[in-house]
């Protein structure tokens, strides 16, 4: 099955709750039929990275089944991780980078790698802030799912 996830880690929320990071799943059932599927979770406060990360990583977890997907992504960061192979360079250092300093976020990214490794992703960036269509498909089909789902407890700390 091929889907397409659209993700923001910035995603606003609710307004009156605590915010929240977005991520849309679209899939075309095997009759033709196009279905989509909104993620979001609250958060108090957390960096943008991490938001990201969680938006993909819940995006990943809510497929049942191995699927070819294209991921879009207005994060430079994580779209880098896994096209110029940074997380291949961390697993041979031991979760470091650069001057053997520790990877930010790792418990986010081994936890992305096990959601990601049943399927088949294809990481696109589409930078924000210029028009990309898809950038503006990002932003508001995540920020609708922070809208629709957000929840009042952080499990993000």
């Amino acid at each position: 099955m091929q889907v397409k996830i659209y993700t923001d880690g910035a995603a606003r929320g609710n307004p009156d709750g605590p915010g929240g990071y977005g991520a849309v799943l679209e899939y075309v059932d095997p009759k033709g039929t196009l279905h989509t599927k909104e993620l979001s979770q609250g958060y108090k406060k957390t960096t943008n990275n991490r938001m990201e990360l969680m938006a993909v990583i819940v995006a990943l977890e809510a497929l049942n089944r191995p699927c070819e997907v294209e991921l879009y992504s207005d994060s430079k960061y994580v779209v880098d991780a896994f096209n110029q192979h940074w997380i291949d360079s961390w697993l041979k250092k031991g979760w470091k980078r650069g001057k053997n300093e520790p990877v930010k976020n790792a418990d986010l990214w081994k936890r992305l790698l096990k959601a990601k490794e049943p399927h088949q992703v294809t990481f696109i960036w589409v930078k924000g802030h210029d028009g990309h269509p898809q950038n503006e498909r990002c932003d508001t089909l995540a920020t609708t799912a922070a809208d629709g789902n957000d929840l009042s407890d952080d499990t993000i700390q």
